[in-house]
């Protein structure tokens, strides 16, 4: 655990554009008011991002983690194994489309709820 203690603290020092970016969003509960940490240890890993109330983690993937994608699939699966959600998002989508990806985390975390009175089998309003 150590060890990944220092490897958070090295990552925070040498954070890449898009997690300064994120990081920028997320900090003093600037996201619906919850608590993000970022180079957070969990277990052997370490994670991009995390908020612990909400089970739910956010990984920022760059250009090596194509070549590495089995080993990410397996660490993804760890953490959901923890009861964490993990959701992953590319380097460029942060730095192109943040508030995309912001809202794609609130829709996570607050989906949208069904319809109280659905129509029977589908159907469509009449426009």
């Amino acid at each position: 655990m150590a060890s990944q203690v220092n490897t958070a603290r090295k990552l925070r020092r040498n954070q890449t554009d898009a997690e300064r970016t994120l990081w920028f969003r997320l900090r003093d509960r600037r996201l619906r008011g919850l608590k993000f940490r970022r180079q957070a240890p969990i277990d052997n890993y370490v994670v991009d991002f995390c908020c612990e109330d909400a089970h739910l983690i956010v990984e920022l993937d760059g250009g090596q983690h194509v070549e590495r994608s089995e080993e990410d699939t397996e660490r993804t699966a760890a953490l959901e194994a923890r009861g964490y959600l993990v959701l992953r998002f590319w380097n460029n989508e942060v730095l192109r489309n943040i508030d995309g990806v912001l809202e794609s985390i609130v829709n996570t975390l607050n989906p949208v709820p069904p319809h109280p009175n659905p129509l029977p089998n589908g159907e469509r309003e009449p426009a």
